[in-house]
C-alpha cells in the first residue's frame, strides 16, 4: 500500500476527530456557552450539514485544480474554521466555525478517495478505502478519549487547538508525501454525470445515510448515557470511548479484507446485527456490563462497515471524486438526521434511551433498502441460467 493512502488517512483522522469530539465535549461545552445537551449535540448534525449542502458544491469548483492541491487548500480552510471554532465565545459562532470545517472535510473525503483508487487501481479498492476510513477508526481510538480527556482536564478548547495543530502537520505531510500525478490530476466531472442516473447508485445512497445515522444517533449521546443513565463515573467516560474506539480499528480491518469480495453480505449481515445491538443497549442500559459489550459490538459492526459501503457506491458507478464526495454527503446525511432525531427525543422527555431506539428503527430502514438490490443480483443469474435452455427448445422446435 502506498505510504501517501496513510497520509490521506492521517487526514481523515484529523477532519473525523473535529466532527465527533462534540460527543465527549458535551457537559463541559453546554456549561461553557450556556447552552442545552441537544444544542451541543446539534453541533454533530449541523457539521454534517455542511458536508451534504457544501461539499459537491466546493469539490465542483475544484475540478480545473490538481489534486494534490486541492488537497492542500481544503486543509488550510479546514485549519481557519477550526481557529475559529476554539476562539468562539458565543453558541453562533461556534456554529458558523463547524459549517466552514464541515466543507473543507466534506471535499477532503471525495478528492481522497479519488487519489487512494488512483495510487492502488480498482483491484485493491477496498484495501485502500479501509486505510482512508482506518483514520475515522482511529478517531474513535484515540482522537475522541483524548479530546474528552483534556476537555475534563482543560477545557473544551484546548481540544480544539490540539486538532488545530495536528491539521497542520497534515498539510505538510501531503506537501512532502502526497504525489501530484503524471498529468496534475484535475477532475473530470461529465465523466461521471452518467453514473447517477443509475438508481442503484442512489440505492447506495440510502443505505449508507441510514446506517451512519442509526451509528450516530446514538453514539453522540453516549457521554450522558454512561454517566446520567449506566452511572458510570466521568473519569471512566474516556476509557470506554477508547474501548469503543479499538472495536472500530478491527472491525474496520475485518471488514477491509473482504469488503470487495463479500460487499453485500457485510452489508446485510451488518445492519442486522446493528439493529439487534442499538435494541439490546436501550435496553439494557441501566446495567454496566451489557452496556460495555453494547460498546464493543457497536464499534465492532457500526462504523467499520464503511469501507463495504464505500465498495458497493463504486461497483455500481465509478471511481470519481464527485461520485465519492455525494457519497459523503449521502452518509452526512445521515449524521444529520441522526443527532437530530436523538435530540428531539430527549427534548420530549422519552429519555436517554430514545436515541438508542432512534439508531434500530434507523438500522431496519438501511437494511430495507438492500432488498431491492440483493433480488435484482438474483433475478439476473437466473436469467442467465434460462438462456442456454432456452436457445435448445428454439433448435429442437425447429
Amino acid at each position: 500500500m502506498p505510504f501517501a493512502v496513510y497520509v490521506l488517512g492521517l487526514g481523515v483522522f484529523c477532519l473525523n476527530t473535529t466532527e465527533i469530539m462534540v460527543a465527549g465535549l458535551i457537559p463541559g461545552m453546554s456549561s461553557d456557552l450556556g447552552v442545552s445537551i441537544a444544542a451541543i449535540g446539534y453541533l454533530v448534525s449541523i457539521f454534517a450539514f455542511g458536508m451534504v449542502v457544501g461539499g459537491p458544491a466546493l469539490i465542483v469548483g475544484l475540478s480545473k485544480v490538481p489534486q494534490k492541491k486541492s488537497l492542500i487548500w481544503l486543509l488550510v480552510v479546514f485549519v481557519v474554521g477550526q481557529t475559529i471554532g476554539a476562539l468562539a465565545q458565543d453558541y453562533w459562532v461556534l456554529v458558523i466555525a463547524r459549517v466552514v470545517t464541515a466543507l473543507a472535510a466534506s471535499a477532503f473525503f471525495g478528492v481522497g478517495a479519488a487519489v487512494c483508487v488512483r495510487l492502488v487501481g480498482a483491484e485493491r479498492r477496498g484495501r485502500a478505502m479501509s486505510v482512508l476510513y482506518g483514520g475515522m477508526m482511529v478517531a474513535q481510538v484515540v482522537g475522541l478519549p483524548l479530546a474528552t480527556f483534556i476537555e475534563q482536564h482543560f477545557g473544551w478548547r484546548a481540544s480544539f487547538w490540539l486538532v488545530d495543530a495536528l491539521a497542520v502537520v497534515c498539510i505538510a505531510a501531503v506537501v512532502a508525501l502526497v504525489p501530484s500525478g503524471g498529468n496534475t490530476q484535475t477532475m473530470d466531472f461529465r465523466s461521471e454525470v452518467p453514473a447517477f442516473r443509475n438508481l442503484r447508485l442512489w440505492g447506495a445512497y440510502a443505505t449508507n445515510a441510514l446506517v451512519i445515522g442509526s451509528v450516530v444517533a446514538g453514539f453522540t449521546y453516549l457521554s450522558p448515557i454512561f454517566t446520567d443513565a449506566t452511572h458510570f463515573a466521568p473519569a471512566t467516560v474516556p476509557l470506554l470511548f477508547a474501548v469503543y474506539g479499538i472495536a472500530t480499528v478491527v472491525g474496520n480491518a475485518v471488514v477491509g479484507r473482504f469488503a470487495d469480495r463479500y460487499t453485500r453480505p457485510i452489508l446485510f449481515a451488518g445492519l442486522i446485527a446493528l439493529m439487534l445491538v442499538l435494541a439490546g443497549f436501550a435496553l439494557c442500559v441501566e446495567y454496566k456490563a451489557p452496556t460495555i459489550a453494547a460498546t464493543v459490538l457497536l464499534g465492532l459492526i457500526g462504523l467499520p462497515l464503511n469501507p463495504a459501503m464505500a465498495a458497493r457506491v463504486m461497483s455500481v458507478s465509478n471511481e470519481g471524486a464527485l461520485v465519492n464526495t455525494v457519497n459523503g454527503s449521502a452518509i452526512n446525511i445521515g449524521v444529520v438526521i441522526g443527532p437530530w432525531l436523538g435530540g428531539i427525543g430527549i427534548s420530549a422527555g422519552l429519555g436517554l434511551t430514545a436515541p438508542l431506539w432512534i439508531g434500530a428503527a434507523m438500522a431496519l430502514g438501511g437494511l430495507l433498502t438492500l432488498i431491492p438490490d440483493l433480488l435484482q443480483r438474483n433475478q439476473a443469474p437466473a436469467q442467465t441460467a434460462m438462456q442456454p435452455v432456452r436457445a435448445e427448445e428454439a433448435g429442437q422446435s425447429s
